[in-house]
């Protein structure tokens, strides 16, 4: 089996985080990637973080301000496939190794830039580091979300509820106001998932045009794609169910301390469950949850946040009773989504993983054997193999050298590399794709609305109750630019229309459990018997194997991660407590990885006319949200920079820091840097003071210098501050708090689609984030507002031939639905009549459960 990706080569000029990653998964799946350092190697190769984006990876260093290695490099380009940078705008231009200057000579070159802020706009010359892109665009504020509430917040409404009182101890986040700084490279992950989506839209357009073209993707897009959910602004927030009680920083999110001091996550809390289990001495996994209407379940409006008050110390004391592993069995059996809050490292060392593949063991020749993030997505006919451990610096130059020596005598290669485009036009990289979307909550629709910003026809195909969740903002994030029609799947006529959408499309994706998948007989086997090309695409909560049966979501797949333990200041043992981000890749992740994969299995059915079962997880997206770590197979760790317990960065010149009006974001690289910071807040001693001078003295007086440097920046406004420090080339920015209430109304952003506006019929003019990368030849499209439930019923079912009659005999006996409120189908006169569960709830509980 060749993996996906093979016979490709690639061509890697990127460092940091972003790029290293995105190379990376190109490696993984077959690709040949060369790493081109710079002479002394990549300034970053010291990060822990790199003993795994540079694994499987050749290493030439080539001096390309020499006309010898600049020579060498633009031989190499004439046989690239792909080539992925992420110099500063213009850096690319003064080494003549730009884009436009590359395609001249391999037209077919795929040219993937990774900025800071994109071109040509006025964030584009700002240092580019990840907390300072967080800083700049506010994502630190998002952390833990504005008491208000993210819909108020953009449209600037105050706090609901501004009475009522909630104690610190049971929300989220360090105990003090103002921004968080998490461990999680936020800007740099949303940058990586996007690159690695636009290189595989441009790869699969390539194969059908014959050309080339320019992928372009930001730390600022990335940000942009983590804060999806909290950045969507609308005229109407009180439409019926729209609003929740979700994304504002004063409600609990069901994190509880167990009798062994571990923490759990139960999400969405679960009060019937948690007060019946405990109610004895021993935990009761099976206590009677089949009450209905039930009076303890958590709504889905922001007024919940009264009940949760009330509930909140009656369930931190019943969860305090028995410890973390008892409640973790307990749930599991009652079918409960909730996870214990475990280190990077502990997530690793789980045999469940390792077996899976999500997690891999590599032998290091530094480390020994370690293990690591493995495989990101599974196909089930061109899988990946996850390569070596990363070479030294310029281990390979002599080869490589070889090899652009031989490209360069050998001029039938020469000419090779500039045959003629196929002369096929495409508008969009997915035009004519046909794909179904039988996703769930957000994980796997998100998936689908990528491919759907890529040009593809997406149908919907929600259930009669459906419209419960889909009011409710947070599904507007993940459910644009689609059609959708109502299939009560229960009944065969509705399962004949699906089946016959089936024979016709290219791809089919779920995020339901596989078992239910299978008891409805739309399991893979079964489609690919109607339509042996189908591309078919399943994402679970959690890995295959031990956690597979049960309901998963963003917050149970970032406890077993890792992700909250070090988003909470966890690691260093100063009392931080679990964080669950509102700006994670965990659903999201989980959608951007399967459309990767959908979009490969694409590119592989173009050229063989096979279809294929491809599959990821939440799971698979956490641990590549803290693939900056390695373990050994006892899940022991390895020295790496780790947030303090209240949140505010890694070490004292990589952090947050209050001034007297405002709040400041610093990122001090070399020893020029704390140079400049000493000069400019007045304390020129430390430069010579043997505490402070260097690098290794400051690590071990870290909090005494990160105390001075809090004292002296309260002297002064974070603006005049700010001022000075910037001009002294000190990288800082100021912890923005209006970037996202003025992003929908920023020309430029409008201009370039990174924002996307629209009226909507239920909440009026909509304002959501837009396209998060950009392609030169087949650029995206975002093809409409968030779909109504069964709003294109009448149409997909009149293309298919049926007429007014039947349509209406099916809709009036609960085989289909149409657009607006469901009618109850009958019950059984024997029991009383149940109502759905509460939508939000109830979906965002069970993410992966059907």
């Amino acid at each position: 089996m060749a993996a996906v990706l093979d016979k490709l080569k690639v061509l890697d000029l990127t460092w940091g985080v972003a790029g290293p990653m995105t190379t990376m998964l190109l490696a993984d799946n077959g690709a040949a990637v060369t790493k081109i350092e710079p002479p002394g190697g990549d300034p970053f190769r010291g990060q822990l973080g790199y003993k795994v984006w540079q694994r499987g990876k050749r290493s030439a260093i080539l001096d390309l301000k020499n006309a010898d290695d600049k020579k060498t490099f633009l031989a190499l380009v004439q046989n690239a496939d792909i080539l992925v940078e992420s110099y500063a705008p213009g850096t690319a231009e003064k080494l003549g190794i730009d884009y436009q200057t590359l395609a001249a000579i391999n037209p077919k070159l795929i040219y993937c830039s990774i900025t800071g802020y994109g071109r040509d706009n006025k964030h584009s010359k700002r240092p580019a580091y990840d907390a300072l892109v967080a800083a700049r665009s506010g994502l630190h504020w998002e952390q833990r979300g504005w008491p208000e509430g993210a819909l108020n917040h953009m449209n600037g409404q105050p706090d609901p509820f501004p009475d009522l009182e909630i104690p610190q101890e049971w929300v989220q986040g360090a105990p003090r106001p103002g921004p968080l700084f998490p461990a999680s490279f936020w800007p740099s992950l949303g940058a990586f998932f996007s690159a690695s989506l636009g290189i595989s839209a441009a790869l699969r357009a390539r194969g059908i045009t014959g050309r080339g073209q320019w992928v372009e993707a930001s730390l600022l897009q990335g940000a942009m794609a983590g804060a999806a959910g909290v950045w969507q602004r609308a005229e109407k927030i009180d439409a019926t169910g729209f609003d929740t009680w979700i994304l504002g920083s004063r409600s609990p999110k069901g994190h509880f301390r167990c009798k062994d001091g571990q923490w759990i996550h139960n999400w969405v809390p679960n009060p019937r469950f948690i007060l019946q289990a405990s109610e004895g001495d021993t935990l009761n996994a099976t206590p009677n949850l089949t009450v209905q209407n039930d009076p303890d379940r958590f709504g889905t409006g922001p007024e919940e946040l009264l009940v949760m008050a009330h509930y909140q110390p009656i369930l931190a004391e019943a969860i305090a009773k028995f410890t973390a592993q008892e409640w973790i069995d307990a749930a599991a059996i009652a079918e409960m989504t909730m996870q214990n809050v475990r280190s990077v490292e502990a997530s690793l060392a789980d045999p469940a993983f390792l077996a899976d593949g999500c997690v891999v063991e590599v032998n290091d020749p530094e480390l020994g054997t370690i293990r690591q993030v493995g495989h990101a997505y599974n196909m089930s006919k061109t899988q990946g193999v996850i390569g070596a451990a990363p070479v030294k610096p310029g281990a390979n130059t002599a080869e490589v050298k070889a090899e652009a020596a031989q490209i360069i005598a050998d001029a039938k290669a020469a000419s090779a590399a500039q045959s003629k485009a196929s002369g096929k036009s495409l508008k969009a990289p997915l035009e004519g794709i046909v794909v179904l979307d039988l996703g769930l909550a957000i994980a796997g629709p998100f998936g689908t609305q990528l491919l759907s910003d890529l040009g593809a026809t997406v149908i919907k195909v929600n259930g009669l109750f459906d419209l419960f969740w889909h009011r409710v903002h947070i599904a507007y994030m993940a459910n644009r630019g689609k059609k959708s029609i109502t299939l009560n799947l229960k009944d065969p006529r509705a399962m004949k229309i699906l089946l016959d959408l089936v024979a016709k499309a290219d791809i089919v994706q779920h995020n339901m459990r596989y078992d239910a998948a299978e008891r409805l007989k739309i399991d893979y086997e079964s489609l690919k018997a109607i339509n042996p090309k189908l591309i078919y695409c399943h994402s679970r909560g959690f890995e295959r194997g031990l956690r597979a049966g049960l309901p998963g979501n963003d917050q149970t797949g970032a406890c077993l991660s890792g992700i909250q333990y070090e988003d909470g200041g966890m690691g260093r043992g100063e009392g931080g407590r679990p964080l669950w981000s509102f700006t994670s890749f965990g659903d999201t992740g989980n959608g951007f990885l399967s459309a990767v994969a959908m979009v490969n299995a694409l590119y592989h059915r173009d050229r063989t006319g096979e279809g294929q079962f491809v599959d990821t997880s939440i799971i698979n997206a956490g641990l590549l949200n803290t693939s900056y770590a390695v373990a050994t197979a006892k899940g022991e760790g390895f020295e790496r920079p780790r947030i303090d317990g209240m949140q505010f960065g890694f070490s004292a010149g990589h952090r947050l820091y209050e001034t007297a009006a405002g709040w400041l974001c610093v990122v001090l690289v070399d020893q020029a840097h704390w140079d400049e910071v000493f000069a400019v807040l007045g304390l020129p001693e430390l430069v010579t003071d043997t505490r402070f001078a260097a690098a290794d003295a400051r690590k071990k007086n870290d909090d005494a210098l990160a105390a001075l440097i809090a004292d002296k920046l309260k002297s002064d406004t974070a603006a005049n501050w700010f001022t000075k420090l910037d001009a002294a080339g000190v990288p800082v920015e100021i912890v923005a708090e209006e970037f996202s209430r003025q992003l929908h109304d920023d020309a430029e952003f409008q201009q370039r689609q990174w924002v996307a506006s629209y009226p909507h019929p239920v909440v009026g003019k909509l304002d959501q984030i837009g396209l998060l990368f950009s392609l030169s030849d087949t650029p995206g499209v975002i093809q409409g507002r968030p779909l109504l439930v069964g709003e294109h019923t009448k149409e997909i079912l009149a293309g298919m031939g049926y007429s007014e009659d039947e349509m209406k005999t099916m809709e009036e006996q609960f085989a289909i639905g149409f657009v607006g409120m469901p009618r109850m189908p009958p019950r059984p006169t024997t029991t009383q009549p149940t109502a759905p569960k509460k939508g939000m709830a109830s979906m965002l509980e069970k993410e992966g459960k059907q």
